[in-house]
């Protein structure tokens, strides 16, 4: 009933004075590093996230996808999102697969998908394991340091490393990676978005040098929430 008496039509979100910079989620960090952080992403960070995805992985709208991340690892919402705004279906695992790694792995190998993400360490057992549908076109891997690339990949396969903090909505470089890779890297910054690697003087290393990376762009959080003396440091 409280319902009953709104349009059936989406408000218009200039009348309401909302923009790309609100706020699209807040998430957590592991807390790996010290005391979990909730990370404030913007509208415009997830939207970037999406048309970059959609055009580099599906040019063909309305296919079919699946949602394997957790709903607190940031990586779920590169998945939904990416299908809902591709008008795609999104199969979603049965509830049986939780903390079942290879039951998960057997549901997500009988999906007919052309475009998958798995957690690196999900996508390393379905390799090694050879539980990939021939008609998978990529696999997307993150979320964890890739070791090295299996010696033999499906002929028909795409592996492409993702590189991302939370603090960068998700993904903030790829790259395709071959058999021949002695040392899996993370690719070039994805659309909108820069990569510097500088020493502790904030000037770019040399071709080669170790450095710190810095990220800039389109993906770049807000802040943390709450938190303003360490967003003001970051």
């Amino acid at each position: 009933p409280a319902w009953a008496e709104l349009p059936a039509t989406d408000p218009d979100p200039r009348a309401l004075g909302l923009t790309s910079r609100h706020l699209a989620y807040v998430i957590y960090t592991s807390g790996s590093t010290g005391t979990p952080k909730g990370v404030m992403v913007e509208h415009r960070g997830l939207v970037n996230l999406v048309a970059w995805h959609v055009q580099a992985f599906c040019p063909q709208p309305e296919s079919c996808c699946a949602l394997t991340a957790g709903l607190a690892f940031d990586a779920s919402t590169w998945e939904l999102w990416s299908a809902l705004c591709n008008r795609s279906t999104l199969q979603l695992p049965p509830r049986a697969a939780a903390g079942d790694s290879l039951r998960l792995l057997q549901w997500w190998r009988d999906q007919s998908l052309a475009v998958a993400f798995l957690i690196t360490p999900l996508a390393t057992l379905a390799l090694e394991d050879k539980l990939i549908n021939s008609r998978l076109e990529y696999l997307l891997v993150g979320g964890d340091r890739l070791q090295r690339v299996p010696a033999s990949l499906p002929a028909a396969l795409k592996l492409i490393n993702n590189y991302g903090p939370t603090e960068g909505t998700v993904v903030a470089t790829s790259g395709r990676l071959f058999s021949d890779n002695a040392v899996p890297h993370i690719g070039r910054p994805i659309a909108n978005t820069r990569v510097y690697l500088v020493d502790g003087h904030g000037a770019p290393v040399p071709f080669g040098a170790v450095g710190e990376l810095y990220i800039g762009g389109a993906g770049v959080a807000r802040g943390y929430l709450n938190r303003p003396e360490l967003t003001a440091e970051r």
